[in-house]
């Protein structure tokens, strides 16, 4: 049922995106363009923001869809790499084929990957947590609203982009349960949290969540109560 229910919202945000979206504006390549170079003159802080934010939450979706792919037949990693070019479009066909996996055990079957390692890494959730922070600072003190809503109904490219955004937010306790049980950690309001500072609260998840054990380590992850606890 639930591969049913992805399935549909990835195949109706795909419809959505190139038939009732507002159509593109001429200006869109110029954007996109000065956007991922740095230009931001002239542009309004809250399209800045959001996309550089978009660069963030690949990086979140990897800390936790990686890890999920050890438990899965189909490997997280091609749906994460394609993920950083095209957000949510690419990680719902593998929300869709993934199963629930909670208990695969808090040790992996050998060691860990230099890149888990890193993923693992609490300062990377701090350092994409204080991005996000710095990032939803910079939308709201220096933002034009009146002026993103009208490109918001004008642009596909920012319509588009705002509702993949959304789509991210809203998606990730989808693998964020799972993440949580391999911990041991239960708390229902971790997950609410999650959802109340959209991006911001992922990233402090990152940066709290305890540690996966590695064959041979002493402890297990299971006995921790809450997060960040040993």
């Amino acid at each position: 049922m639930n591969r049913l229910i992805f399935l549909g919202l990835w195949l109706g945000f795909i419809l959505y995106a190139f038939i009732l979206a507002p159509p593109d504006r001429p200006d869109t390549a110029d954007l996109i363009l000065r956007l991922s170079t740095g230009q931001w003159d002239d542009i309004n802080p809250t399209i800045v923001a959001l996309f550089n934010a978009m660069g963030i939450w690949p990086m979140v979706y990897a800390a936790v869809a990686l890890i999920d792919g050890h438990g899965q037949k189909q490997r997280a990693w091609p749906f994460v790499v394609v993920s950083f070019a095209v957000g949510a479009f690419a990680l719902l066909p593998y929300l869709a084929l993934r199963q629930s996996n909670p208990s695969f055990g808090p040790n992996f079957s050998g060691p860990k990957s230099a890149l888990l390692r890193l993923l693992e890494a609490r300062w990377l959730g701090a350092a994409l947590a204080a991005g996000a922070i710095a990032l939803a600072a910079f939308a709201l003190l220096k933002g034009d609203w009146p002026d993103f809503w009208q490109q918001w109904q004008t642009s596909r490219f920012i319509h588009v982009m705002s509702l993949d955004f959304c789509a991210l937010w809203l998606l990730f306790p989808v693998l964020l349960r799972d993440d949580m049980a391999r911990r041991g950690l239960s708390q229902p309001w971790v997950i609410a949290a999650v959802l109340a500072l959209p991006l911001v609260g992922a990233c402090l998840y990152l940066a709290l969540r305890p540690g996966l054990g590695e064959v041979g380590e002493v402890g297990e992850v299971g006995e921790v109560g809450e997060v960040g606890g040993r």
